[in-house]
């Protein structure tokens, strides 16, 4: 039996029980969240708890986000095939395999080399095209390629950083958690010219997002 079919009843419970019965009703959303192997973006000794609704700890202080809230953050986004997506914070690489199962085109940046060269080579081993691992300092985006039709931060912000919004396209979406290192709120920011419209989704807590435009080092 393959790695994959030992885990289908428990990729199964993950959709029905942690998804679907908190709201998440997009069935793109849904249908990547069960396809793509959880299990092949955590640590091996960790691979029996992949689809429980928690994070788990993938090294250097790192988590992968839990089901729920990388699945929330996905349909919030609102993601159509060929849109050009940014995530800061590769981390497994887990979301950006997400959201290129969804079609996107995804440019994913990563501050340590360690992470993006692992997450590089998984995504490579699983064939997942069109996912763009660089190692950079994404607080402030990546404008080199910009502008993008979604922007995905998987890293707590003290604020919404101004170089993130002036690289959304036209009726571009952000998804960024905000607020202190214990606590932040999941936030929508959808760009229509020059009006921002805010919405608030769920309580959360992230990782920091350190870099120019986010938490200084001493903040982890």
């Amino acid at each position: 039996m393959s790695v994959a079919a030992l885990f289908e009843s428990e990729r199964h419970a993950m959709i029905e029980r942690q998804l679907r019965r908190r709201g998440i009703h997009d069935e793109g959303v849904l249908r990547a969240m069960f396809e793509v192997p959880r299990h092949e973006f955590v640590p091996a000794d960790q691979r029996e708890a992949a689809y429980d609704d928690r994070p788990i700890v993938i090294g250097d202080e790192q988590t992968i986000s839990q089901p729920y809230i990388v699945a929330a953050m996905t349909e919030a986004a609102r993601i159509e095939p060929g849109d050009k997506v940014l995530e800061i914070g590769t981390g497994s690489g887990y979301q950006a395999a997400v959201l290129a199962h969804l079609g996107a085109q995804v440019i994913s940046l990563e501050r340590n080399p360690w992470l993006a060269a692992t997450a590089r080579e998984r995504l490579a081993r699983l064939g997942y095209a069109g996912i763009q691992v660089v190692t950079y300092d994404g607080s402030g985006g990546y404008p080199s390629v910009a502008p993008y039709a979604a922007i995905l931060v998987t890293a707590a912000a003290p604020k919404v950083p101004q170089m993130l919004l002036d690289q959304l396209a036209d009726g571009g979406r952000l998804v960024i958690p905000v607020g202190t290192l214990q606590q932040q709120t999941l936030e929508l920011i959808l760009k229509d010219g020059d009006r921002l419209t805010v919405h608030d989704l769920d309580p959360c807590q992230f990782v920091p997002l350190i870099g120019e435009q986010g938490w200084p080092e001493r903040s982890r």
